[in-house]
């Protein structure tokens, strides 16, 4: 009996313990479950290969995606680049332009970029022989604080902003009597008497001649009331200035002239300043190639030269624009400091003169008027007077500038001229005495 209970009770631990064995080994099974489940939620090998390829392609969508819109920013950043590298181009141009007229404006060597400046864009040059250069200059604005009274004057006096303009003192009053004498006979309105002093100012007013005296200034007063013929002459360059200023065109004119015609009907208007001629035939007056000989030169002894012989200041159409302002300030600046020069000698060297190293020339336009229409002395009494058929011309105007013998030659050209007198002019020599 006591045998086998002892066996049963040994089969019934060796159950036990097998059933003790199988429990810890689900135990086991079910903690590393639960550690596999939580590492690998997805499971170690996926259960669902859809859904790994719909992730798989949602990656790949995002990064093509990602891709296309880096392209398209770095083709809106060539963009961007390509048109600011344009901007920088043109604002370079523009930078260049600028410091160009900068330097052509500080240093004032290039009066044709100036004009430029003034008046518009640039342009192309048209076809061979359509070409045309600047030859008119704009006018000035007109300034009225300059001489409100001659403002007053002028706008009583001149006809389209233009006026004939002498100067004279009491040394000249039986000139002025016949040069405006002849104005009043050929018809001219619009002309005006600078009075150097109360005579002359007097005899104006008293002869219903228009007349203006300017305020007192020492220094031409000085001069206006007892200088002589070209010290007086000098004066002008100063006094026009306010004329231009105030923008009128002036018809500038000494006393030792006779008018026959009226002279606004014979003007171009295309230059700054429009001058009569001290030559006698085409060559002096218009310019000629005058040849130099120098045997010692050998091959070489024949030199070229340009000659013209000198525009009279005594009687020169002058429009308001910069050049011509410019003109009469230098003129009138080189008188005031140069005692001993003549007012007709740097009248012209002041518009021939080129620019050269250490001077800068005048940039002005300028025209020489027919030698025949405005005529001087000197045409008149050794060539025109002898020739038939000049003898029939009637010219504009005579300047008597040739001769000292002035007055009894001026009122030969008005008995010949104005009053048909056919030998009136024939007692006076070619020349002076």
């Amino acid at each position: 009996m006591a045998g086998r209970r002892d066996g049963s009770l040994m089969r019934e631990k060796g159950q036990a313990f097998r059933g003790s064995r199988i429990a810890f080994a689900i135990a086991v099974g079910v903690f590393l479950g639960c550690v596999l489940a939580l590492l690998y939620p997805n499971g170690l090998f996926s259960s669902d290969p859809p859904a790994r390829l719909r992730q798989n392609s949602r990656s790949d969508l995002q990064t093509a995606s990602s891709l296309c819109e880096s392209q398209e920013k770095v083709n809106a950043l060539k963009s961007d680049f390509s048109s600011l590298s344009e901007k920088n181009a043109e604002l370079k141009k523009q930078v260049r332009e600028l410091r160009e007229r900068l330097r052509l404006a500080e240093q004032g060597q290039d009066n044709a970029q100036k004009q430029f400046l003034v008046l518009g864009e640039q342009h192309k040059a048209g076809p061979f022989g359509t070409v045309k250069g600047l030859r008119t200059n704009p006018t000035v604005l007109p300034d009225e604080s300059v001489n409100p009274r001659l403002g007053k004057l002028l706008e009583e006096v001149a006809i389209r902003k233009e006026i004939i303009v002498a100067l004279a003192n009491s040394n000249v009053k039986d000139m002025l009597e016949v040069w405006f004498t002849s104005i009043k006979k050929v018809g001219i309105p619009n002309y005006l008497v600078v009075a150097l002093d109360d005579e002359i100012e007097k005899f104006c007013k008293s002869n219903e001649v228009p007349v203006y005296k300017r305020d007192p200034d020492q220094g031409i007063d000085a001069i206006g009331k007892s200088g002589g013929n070209h010290a007086v002459s000098g004066l002008k360059f100063r006094i026009l200035r306010e004329f231009l200023q105030l923008g009128y065109s002036v018809l500038l004119s000494d006393v030792d002239i006779v008018y026959l015609q009226n002279p606004f009907d014979h003007l171009y208007r295309d230059c700054d300043v429009e001058s009569m001629t001290d030559g006698h035939n085409n060559m002096t007056a218009y310019g000629y190639n005058d040849v130099f000989d120098e045997p010692a030169m050998g091959w070489a002894r024949y030199a070229h030269t340009m000659r013209i012989w000198v525009y009279n200041s005594g009687f020169f159409y002058i429009r308001p624009t910069v050049p011509s302002i410019e003109l009469l300030d230098r003129v009138a600046g080189r008188l005031s400091r140069e005692a001993n020069s003549w007012d007709q000698a740097v009248f012209n060297e002041e518009l021939f003169f080129p620019s050269r190293p250490g001077y800068e020339g005048l940039h002005a336009a300028r025209r020489t008027m027919d030698y025949y229409l405005f005529m001087n002395s000197k045409v008149l009494f050794k060539k025109v007077r002898k020739d038939d058929n000049l003898s029939k011309l009637k010219p504009v105007i005579i300047h008597v500038n040739y001769h000292p013998d002035k007055l009894p030659r001026m009122k030969a050209v008005v008995e010949y001229y104005l009053n048909g007198k056919k030998d009136a002019l024939q007692s006076f020599p070619d020349g002076s005495q």
